[in-house]
C-alpha cells in the first residue's frame, strides 16, 4: 500500500487509492472509489460508492460525501459538511436511479456544516461559508453564505475577498495575483 489507512478505516473492494493519501479513525470507503493523491480523509468520513476526489483533497471529520460527488483538485471539505444526492428522499421509494451529479471544481473550499443539494456545482476556487444550504450552482471564485446561500462577493485562488475597483480589477493580498470581474465573470489575469 502506498496510502495510510487507520486500523478502524473499512474500504471496500474495488477502490483505488493514491500515493500518499491518509484514512483516519471510523472512515468508510464504500465500493470502486477513486481517491487521488495526497488526499487527507478525516475521522468518521463516510464516502459512498464511486465517488471520485481529485489529488490534494482534504475532507474534514464527520462528512458524508455521497454517489454522484466529484471533487476535483485541491478542494477542501469542512467538518461535517454534507452533500445530498437525490432531490426528494423517501424511505418507502427507490431512487438509487436518480441519483443527481454534483461537481466540487478545482481548489473550492466549502466551510463547517454547509450542506450541497444536489445537482448544482461549485466553481473553482468558490468559497462556501459555514452552515450555508447551496440550493443553485456557485460562480468560479464566488464566496456564498446563509441559507439558502446568497453570493456575498469574490474570493482568491488564496482565499482572501477580492475587492474590485472600478475598473473591475482586483489584486489578492496574500499573492498578489490579479482578477478581472467582468460581465458578472471573475478570472485570474496571468502574467
Amino acid at each position: 500500500m502506498d496510502y495510510f489507512a487507520h486500523e478502524t478505516a473499512v474500504i471496500d473492494p474495488g477502490c483505488q487509492i493514491g500515493t500518499g493519501t491518509k484514512i483516519w479513525h471510523f472512515s468508510h470507503i464504500m465500493p470502486n472509489c477513486t481517491i487521488g493523491e495526497s488526499c487527507n480523509i478525516g475521522q468518521n468520513v463516510v464516502i459512498s460508492p464511486e465517488v471520485v476526489l481529485g489529488r490534494n483533497v482534504k475532507v474534514q471529520n464527520n462528512v458524508s460525501i455521497y454517489t454522484g460527488v466529484i471533487c476535483e483538485d485541491d478542494v477542501f471539505l469542512g467538518p461535517s459538511m454534507v452533500f445530498t444526492n437525490v432531490i426528494n428522499p423517501r424511505s418507502a421509494v427507490n431512487r438509487k436511479s436518480e441519483y443527481a451529479r454534483t461537481v466540487v471544481k478545482q481548489g473550492a473550499s466549502i466551510g463547517a456544516n454547509a450542506t450541497i443539494v444536489c445537482g448544482h456545482d461549485i466553481g473553482r476556487y468558490a468559497f462556501v461559508g459555514a452552515g450555508a444550504v447551496v440550493t443553485k450552482n456557485v460562480p468560479d471564485y464566488a464566496l456564498v453564505v446563509g441559507n439558502p446561500a446568497k453570493q456575498m462577493g469574490w474570493m482568491s485562488a488564496h482565499g482572501h475577498r477580492l475587492e474590485f475597483d472600478h475598473e473591475g480589477l482586483a489584486v489578492c493580498q496574500e499573492s498578489g495575483e490579479k482578477y478581472q470581474l467582468s460581465e458578472g465573470i471573475v478570472s485570474k489575469i496571468e502574467d
